[in-house]
């Protein structure tokens, strides 16, 4: 939480030193030309890549896979569509880093083997890296082979509530 406060105090400091010492050296107006210029071009881009993910989903989903790479690449889009929007050089190098496909499809992956979801747990599974779960011992876990799950589930909330 404070590396976040910190972030959201160091990042505007910094870009608008940056946009002054552009100006200074280009020109006011041109500076300001040039924000508008990626902003534009970060929401082409934005509208284009997010189509193609969209449409990557898709496909993964009708062939019953999970897209997860796919989803975090959506989420990377959003981030990245957000920063270019923001005005400033360093939140749009990020932006561009996260919207451009050569650059964000490296990255997702990378964060799925190693780095944000290395360590997700939930109920007594282990979801990998490689997106599949495995079994720790409990006959209750999907084995890593399933590629399929078929559930029915009943909604028990009411039991514990009484009429009143």
């Amino acid at each position: 939480m404070r590396s976040l406060l910190l972030f959201f105090i160091i990042t505007p400091i910094v870009e608008m030193y940056l946009l002054i010492q552009v100006g200074g050296i280009i020109g006011a107006l041109p500076t300001v030309g040039l924000v508008v210029l990626t902003a534009t071009l970060g929401i082409w881009l934005l509208r284009l890549e997010g189509l193609a993910t969209l449409n990557q989903v898709q496909e993964k989903l009708n062939r019953g896979e999970i897209p997860g790479r796919e989803l975090l690449e959506g989420i990377m889009l959003l981030i990245g569509g957000a920063l270019l929007l923001t005005p400033g050089f360093v939140t749009d190098a990020i932006g561009f880093t996260c919207l451009l496909p050569m650059l964000r499809k490296p990255i997702a992956q990378w964060l799925i083997n190693y780095g944000l979801f290395h360590h997700l747990h939930f109920s007594g599974a282990h979801f990998s890296a490689h997106s599949q779960f495995q079994n720790h011992g409990r006959s209750d876990v999907i084995d890593s082979e399933d590629q399929v799950v078929d559930a029915e589930y009943e909604d028990l909330t009411h039991l514990g509530k009484k009429d009143e």
